[in-house]
Protein backbone atom coordinates (compact mmCIF):
# COMPACT_ATOMS: atom_id res chain seq x y z
CA UNK A 1 0.00 0.00 0.00
CA UNK A 2 2.85 2.33 0.93
CA UNK A 3 4.67 1.49 -2.30
CA UNK A 4 1.55 2.35 -4.32
CA UNK A 5 1.37 5.79 -2.69
CA UNK A 6 5.06 6.44 -3.44
CA UNK A 7 4.53 5.44 -7.06
CA UNK A 8 1.57 7.81 -7.36
CA UNK A 9 3.59 10.62 -5.78
CA UNK A 10 6.45 10.16 -8.25
CA UNK A 11 4.00 10.01 -11.14
CA UNK A 12 2.34 13.24 -9.98
CA UNK A 13 5.69 15.03 -9.66
CA UNK A 14 6.63 13.87 -13.14
CA UNK A 15 3.48 15.36 -14.67
CA UNK A 16 3.92 18.59 -12.72
CA UNK A 17 7.46 18.87 -14.07
CA UNK A 18 6.31 18.22 -17.65
CA UNK A 19 3.50 20.78 -17.29
CA UNK A 20 5.90 23.39 -15.91
CA UNK A 21 8.33 22.83 -18.78
CA UNK A 22 5.48 23.19 -21.30
CA UNK A 23 4.33 26.48 -19.77
CA UNK A 24 7.89 27.83 -19.71
CA UNK A 25 8.40 26.84 -23.35
CA UNK A 26 5.13 28.45 -24.48
CA UNK A 27 5.87 31.58 -22.48
CA UNK A 28 9.32 31.88 -24.02
CA UNK A 29 7.88 31.36 -27.52
CA UNK A 30 5.21 34.05 -27.20
CA UNK A 31 7.59 36.45 -25.52
CA UNK A 32 10.26 36.15 -28.20
CA UNK A 33 7.68 36.20 -31.01
CA UNK A 34 6.14 39.47 -29.81
CA UNK A 35 9.53 41.02 -29.32
CA UNK A 36 10.56 40.00 -32.83
CA UNK A 37 7.34 41.42 -34.29
CA UNK A 38 7.83 44.72 -32.49
CA UNK A 39 11.45 44.96 -33.56
CA UNK A 40 10.56 44.12 -37.17
CA UNK A 41 7.78 46.72 -37.21
CA UNK A 42 10.10 49.37 -35.82
CA UNK A 43 12.81 48.53 -38.36
CA UNK A 44 10.34 48.77 -41.25
CA UNK A 45 9.09 52.10 -39.93
CA UNK A 46 12.65 53.47 -39.74
CA UNK A 47 13.46 52.23 -43.25
CA UNK A 48 10.35 53.88 -44.65
CA UNK A 49 11.14 57.14 -42.85
CA UNK A 50 14.74 57.15 -44.10
CA UNK A 51 13.65 56.39 -47.69
CA UNK A 52 11.08 59.17 -47.59
CA UNK A 53 13.70 61.61 -46.35
CA UNK A 54 16.19 60.68 -49.08
CA UNK A 55 13.52 60.83 -51.78
CA UNK A 56 12.45 64.26 -50.64
CA UNK A 57 16.00 65.55 -51.10
CA UNK A 58 16.30 64.40 -54.73
CA UNK A 59 16.25 67.29 -57.25
CA UNK A 60 13.24 67.72 -59.47
CA UNK A 61 13.74 66.54 -63.08
CA UNK A 62 14.47 69.33 -65.51
CA UNK A 63 11.60 70.54 -67.64
CA UNK A 64 11.92 71.80 -71.19
CA UNK A 65 11.90 75.34 -69.83
CA UNK A 66 15.07 74.60 -67.82
CA UNK A 67 16.98 73.27 -70.84
CA UNK A 68 18.60 76.00 -72.96
CA UNK A 69 17.56 76.18 -76.59
CA UNK A 70 19.97 74.84 -79.23
CA UNK A 71 22.54 77.40 -80.27
CA UNK A 72 21.56 78.89 -83.60
CA UNK A 73 24.66 79.14 -85.76
CA UNK A 74 22.98 81.11 -88.53
CA UNK A 75 20.95 84.27 -88.07
CA UNK A 76 19.45 83.89 -91.54
CA UNK A 77 18.95 80.95 -93.85
CA UNK A 78 20.39 81.32 -97.36
CA UNK A 79 18.20 81.77 -100.41
CA UNK A 80 18.42 79.48 -103.41
CA UNK A 81 21.46 80.38 -105.50
CA UNK A 82 23.23 82.27 -102.67
CA UNK A 83 26.97 81.83 -102.22
CA UNK A 84 27.07 80.44 -98.68
CA UNK A 85 30.72 79.54 -98.17
CA UNK A 86 33.49 77.30 -99.41
CA UNK A 87 34.64 73.72 -99.08
CA UNK A 88 38.36 73.15 -98.52
CA UNK A 89 39.71 69.63 -99.16
CA UNK A 90 43.34 69.38 -97.95
CA UNK A 91 43.97 65.98 -99.59
CA UNK A 92 43.59 67.42 -103.10
CA UNK A 93 44.40 71.03 -102.12
CA UNK A 94 41.08 72.28 -103.47
CA UNK A 95 39.04 75.26 -102.29
CA UNK A 96 35.56 75.15 -103.83
CA UNK A 97 32.65 77.61 -103.56
CA UNK A 98 29.39 76.35 -102.02
CA UNK A 99 26.04 77.55 -103.38
CA UNK A 100 22.66 76.95 -101.79
CA UNK A 101 20.73 74.57 -104.04
CA UNK A 102 21.54 71.63 -106.29
CA UNK A 103 19.97 72.68 -109.59
CA UNK A 104 22.16 73.02 -112.66
CA UNK A 105 22.52 76.77 -112.08
CA UNK A 106 24.31 76.12 -108.78
CA UNK A 107 26.26 73.04 -109.91
CA UNK A 108 27.71 74.92 -112.90
CA UNK A 109 29.31 77.43 -110.52
CA UNK A 110 30.56 75.12 -107.77
CA UNK A 111 29.44 72.75 -105.03
CA UNK A 112 25.70 72.62 -104.42
CA UNK A 113 24.17 72.43 -100.95
CA UNK A 114 21.03 70.29 -100.86
CA UNK A 115 18.35 72.73 -99.63
CA UNK A 116 16.49 70.03 -97.70
CA UNK A 117 19.45 69.42 -95.40
CA UNK A 118 20.91 71.41 -92.50
CA UNK A 119 23.69 73.93 -92.96
CA UNK A 120 27.34 73.01 -92.24
CA UNK A 121 28.09 72.86 -88.51
CA UNK A 122 24.53 72.10 -87.46
CA UNK A 123 23.43 68.82 -85.94
CA UNK A 124 22.06 66.39 -88.54
CA UNK A 125 23.08 65.69 -92.12
CA UNK A 126 24.42 68.50 -94.32
CA UNK A 127 24.58 67.30 -97.94
CA UNK A 128 26.84 68.70 -100.67
CA UNK A 129 26.93 67.63 -104.33
CA UNK A 130 29.01 68.42 -107.40
CA UNK A 131 29.80 67.27 -110.93
CA UNK A 132 32.48 64.58 -111.23
CA UNK A 133 33.89 66.01 -114.48
CA UNK A 134 34.35 69.56 -113.19
CA UNK A 135 34.36 70.61 -109.55
CA UNK A 136 34.81 67.08 -108.12
CA UNK A 137 37.01 65.46 -110.76
CA UNK A 138 39.62 64.55 -108.09
CA UNK A 139 37.18 63.56 -105.34
CA UNK A 140 38.01 59.88 -105.88
CA UNK A 141 41.39 60.54 -104.24
CA UNK A 142 39.66 61.46 -100.98
CA UNK A 143 38.86 58.62 -98.61
CA UNK A 144 38.53 57.49 -95.01
CA UNK A 145 40.45 59.60 -92.52
CA UNK A 146 40.76 62.63 -94.81
CA UNK A 147 39.45 66.04 -93.75
CA UNK A 148 36.71 68.19 -95.24
CA UNK A 149 36.52 71.80 -94.03
CA UNK A 150 33.36 73.81 -94.63
CA UNK A 151 33.72 77.57 -94.12
CA UNK A 152 30.59 79.68 -93.84
CA UNK A 153 29.47 82.95 -92.23
CA UNK A 154 28.97 81.01 -88.97
CA UNK A 155 32.56 79.77 -88.78
CA UNK A 156 34.84 76.95 -89.86
CA UNK A 157 33.73 73.34 -89.45
CA UNK A 158 36.20 70.48 -89.81
CA UNK A 159 34.87 67.03 -90.66
CA UNK A 160 36.71 63.71 -90.85
CA UNK A 161 35.66 61.15 -93.44
CA UNK A 162 34.38 58.06 -91.65
CA UNK A 163 33.12 56.04 -94.59
CA UNK A 164 33.13 55.89 -98.39
CA UNK A 165 30.03 54.52 -100.09
CA UNK A 166 29.19 53.58 -103.67
CA UNK A 167 25.42 53.65 -104.14
CA UNK A 168 22.88 53.62 -106.96
CA UNK A 169 21.97 56.96 -108.50
CA UNK A 170 18.46 56.81 -107.03
CA UNK A 171 19.58 55.78 -103.51
CA UNK A 172 17.86 58.20 -101.09
CA UNK A 173 19.78 57.06 -98.00
CA UNK A 174 22.37 59.70 -98.86
CA UNK A 175 20.07 62.47 -97.62
CA UNK A 176 18.48 60.80 -94.59
CA UNK A 177 18.76 62.58 -91.19
CA UNK A 178 21.68 61.72 -88.90
CA UNK A 179 21.79 61.73 -85.07
CA UNK A 180 24.91 63.92 -85.02
CA UNK A 181 26.55 66.61 -87.12
CA UNK A 182 27.49 64.95 -90.41
CA UNK A 183 28.73 66.18 -93.78
CA UNK A 184 27.81 64.04 -96.79
CA UNK A 185 29.57 64.83 -100.07
CA UNK A 186 28.38 63.14 -103.27
CA UNK A 187 29.24 63.05 -106.96
CA UNK A 188 28.48 60.83 -109.93
CA UNK A 189 30.38 57.55 -110.33
CA UNK A 190 32.34 55.99 -112.02
CA UNK A 191 34.50 59.07 -112.61
CA UNK A 192 35.48 57.96 -116.12
CA UNK A 193 31.94 57.03 -117.16
CA UNK A 194 30.70 58.66 -120.36
CA UNK A 195 27.11 59.84 -120.15
CA UNK A 196 24.72 59.70 -117.21
CA UNK A 197 26.56 57.74 -114.50
CA UNK A 198 24.57 54.94 -112.83
CA UNK A 199 26.09 55.32 -109.36
CA UNK A 200 27.21 57.86 -106.77
CA UNK A 201 30.51 58.24 -104.91
CA UNK A 202 29.67 59.27 -101.34
CA UNK A 203 31.87 60.57 -98.53
CA UNK A 204 30.32 60.42 -95.04
CA UNK A 205 32.19 62.63 -92.56
CA UNK A 206 31.70 63.37 -88.85
CA UNK A 207 32.16 66.81 -87.32
CA UNK A 208 35.58 66.94 -85.68
CA UNK A 209 35.98 70.60 -84.73
CA UNK A 210 33.97 73.82 -84.82
CA UNK A 211 35.41 77.33 -84.85
CA UNK A 212 32.49 79.70 -84.37
CA UNK A 213 32.93 83.29 -85.55
CA UNK A 214 30.33 84.70 -83.15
Amino acid sequence: MKMSKNRQSRHKKKWLLITAVCFLTLGFYFTTTNAYTLLKGYALYKMKSDTTEVTAKLPEPKTKADIPARLELYEERPEKGDLMGELYIPKIEATLPIYHGTDEDELEKGVGHYAGSVLPGEKDNSVLSGHRDTIFRDLGKVGEGDLLIAKTEAGSFTYKVRKVRIVDADDRTVIVPKPKATLTVTTCYPFSYIGSAPERYVLVADLLKSEIDK
